[in-house]
């Protein structure tokens, strides 16, 4: 049993240690609010994922971003780890970098290097599409004249009748040459035409 004295002792260093840790908290403020813990964990994945995103990227697009040398390695380090475990790792430690970056500037660089990938494949379907159309339908070629305005029309024409032509034999003789040139004939009128 413990001795009355030594007790009470032991119970005013208890108390006189407990006064002294809320010494330590912030005043009471209503104004004063932290992130909570949950927070703070999901703004450490979202870090982690742009640096995943960052991956996708060539690094070329990596050096305007002015990154620090020890993260633009960690990114290097990561894209040539292929065991999925070791790859994790080296992401997190990536989104441990990413904590003394501003994300701000590298968003907009995977964003718009997202939008330029979406804009190019909308590109190719419109390709796509076109071909088709010409291949079908004879009206179509005026259309795609009236659209783009400065092309070869000779060059196109023939292409679209060999195109057909390539089409309506039979599959194993079929060699799709004429209908690729006819697909980058309209992918470069295209591309043209969007520069314009």
């Amino acid at each position: 049993m413990i001795e009355p004295a030594r007790r009470s002792a032991k119970l005013f260093r208890a108390a006189t240690m407990q006064v002294d840790s809320q010494a330590d908290l912030p005043p009471d403020d209503d104004d004063f609010e932290r992130p909570s813990k949950t927070q703070l964990k999901r703004d450490m994945a979202e870090l982690q994922k742009l640096g995943e995103e960052m991956l996708t990227l060539p690094e070329s697009r990596w050096e305007p971003l002015a990154l620090p040398e020890i993260l633009s390695d960690a990114l290097k380090a990561a894209k040539k780890i292929t065991n999925f475990e070791g790859r994790r790792r080296q992401l997190q430690y990536v989104g441990k970098l990413m904590r003394k970056v501003d994300p701000e500037p590298i968003r907009e660089a995977v964003a718009a290097f997202k939008l330029g990938h979406a804009q190019d494949a909308l590109k190719l379907h419109q390709a796509e599409h076109w071909r088709a159309r010409l291949l079908a339908d004879d009206n179509a070629l005026q259309a795609f004249l009236a659209q783009h305005g400065e092309i070869d029309v000779q060059q196109l024409r023939s292409l679209v009748r060999a195109a057909r032509k390539d089409a309506s034999g039979a599959p194993e003789k079929r060699n799709g040459r004429a209908y690729r040139e006819l697909f980058q004939f309209i992918k470069a009128s295209e591309v043209r035409d969007g520069d314009a």
